[in-house]
C-alpha cells in the first residue's frame, strides 16, 4: 500500500510569537475576598490575565473603564494598570504588596465570596513590547464566549492545582496559566467582532496569509502573492490587513523579520551572518541599517 506524505501544515502565528519570544507564566496568585475591598496594580510590561473563579467583582482600567465580571469570565490586560474590587467607588490600596508579601501565591481578605486567579506572560525587557503591541490593551472573555467550555474547565483545574498541597503542583499551576491565557485569547479572537491581530488571525483570509509569513519569515513576500495566497485582489487585502493588524503587510513582515533576529542575538544561537539570512536578508549590510533603524542599536551576538 502507497502512503501519499502527510501535508505539514503553516505555522500558527501566535504559538511562533510565544516560542520566538520566550513567553513564560509568572506564578498565578489566587485571591479570596469577602466585604468590602479594592485592590490596584500598576502597568507592567506584561500580557496579564484575571479570572473571576467564583462570585461578582469590578474591574477598571483607563482603556476599558469599569466593567462588572461574574464567575467564569477572563479578562485580557496589556499595558495598563488597573483595579479590582467589590466595589468601584471604594479607595483602592496596593494590590501588588499585598499579594507578594502574602506568601504561597495567595491572598484572603475577610473570606471567599469572591475567589478570583491572576496571572500572566513574562517576556524580556526587549521583546515585551512586540507582543503587547500586538494584542488589545484591554479585553474580556466573558462565560457566555463560544469557548467557554474550554476556559471553563482549564479554570477549574488551575484553582485545584493551586489549592492542593500535591507534588509538582507549581510547575502544573505554571503550564495551566499558560493554557489559560491562550484558551482566553482564542475566546477573544472568536467573538462577534474581533480586532487587531487576534482578528487578523481569526480571519479566515487574513489568517492563512499571516500563517503563510510565520511559517516561512525568509521567503521574499510580496504585497501581490499574499493576496493570491488569501484568494483576495491585492489593493483589497492590503487595505483590510493594514485595518485589522494596524501596518501594511510588508511592514508587519519586515517588524517581525527583525523580532526574530533580535531573539536569535539575544540567544547567542548564531553569528549576526548567519541570522541575517534565516530572517531573509539578501546581505549583511542590509540587515545591519534595517535592525539600526527599527531598534537604535547595531546587531550583535549576545556573548556565550
Amino acid at each position: 500500500m502507497s502512503l501519499s506524505p502527510a501535508s505539514t501544515p503553516a505555522l500558527d502565528p501566535l504559538s511562533d510569537v510565544l516560542a520566538v519570544l520566550d513567553a513564560r507564566a509568572t506564578r498565578p496568585q489566587r485571591l479570596e475576598a469577602d466585604g468590602d475591598w479594592a485592590l490596584a496594580f500598576p502597568l507592567r510590561d506584561r500580557l496579564k490575565f484575571v479570572a473571576v473563579v467564583k462570585g461578582v467583582c469590578w474591574i477598571e482600567t483607563l482603556v476599558g473603564g469599569r466593567q462588572r465580571l461574574s464567575a467564569g469570565d477572563v479578562c485580557l490586560i496589556g499595558r495598563t494598570a488597573y483595579t479590582v474590587a467589590s466595589n468601584p467607588e471604594l479607595p483602592a490600596v496596593d494590590g501588588l504588596s499585598l499579594l507578594d508579601g502574602a506568601g504561597q501565591g495567595s491572598l484572603r481578605l475577610g473570606g471567599e465570596a469572591t475567589v478570583m486567579l491572576g496571572g500572566g506572560i513574562a517576556l524580556s525587557r526587549a521583546s515585551a513590547g512586540v507582543l503587547l503591541d500586538m494584542l488589545p490593551v484591554f479585553a474580556v472573555a466573558p462565560s457566555a464566549s463560544v469557548r467557554a467550555a474550554s476556559v471553563t474547565a482549564v479554570l477549574a483545574l488551575l484553582d485545584t492545582e493551586m489549592t492542593r498541597a500535591e507534588m509538582g503542583a507549581g510547575a502544573v499551576a505554571a503550564r495551566l496559566a499558560e493554557v489559560l491565557l491562550v484558551e482566553a485569547l482564542r475566546a477573544c479572537a472568536s467573538g462577534e467582532a474581533p480586532a487587531g491581530w487576534l482578528g487578523a488571525l481569526a480571519d479566515l483570509r487574513l489568517g492563512r496569509a499571516l500563517a503563510l509569513v510565520h511559517s516561512d519569515i525568509a521567503e521574499p513576500w510580496t504585497v501581490a502573492r499574499l493576496a493570491a495566497e488569501a484568494g483576495m485582489s491585492r489593493s483589497a487585502f492590503s487595505a483590510r490587513f493594514t485595518r485589522m493588524v494596524g501596518q501594511p503587510p510588508l511592514a508587519y513582515v519586515r517588524s517581525w523579520r527583525l523580532a526574530r533576529a533580535r531573539a536569535l542575538l539575544d540567544r547567542g544561537e548564531a553569528s549576526v551572518g548567519s541570522v541575517a539570512m534565516r530572517v531573509g536578508y539578501a546581505s549583511q549590510s542590509a540587515f545591519g541599517h534595517a535592525f539600526r533603524r527599527a531598534f537604535a542599536t547595531t546587531p550583535r551576538r549576545a556573548p556565550d
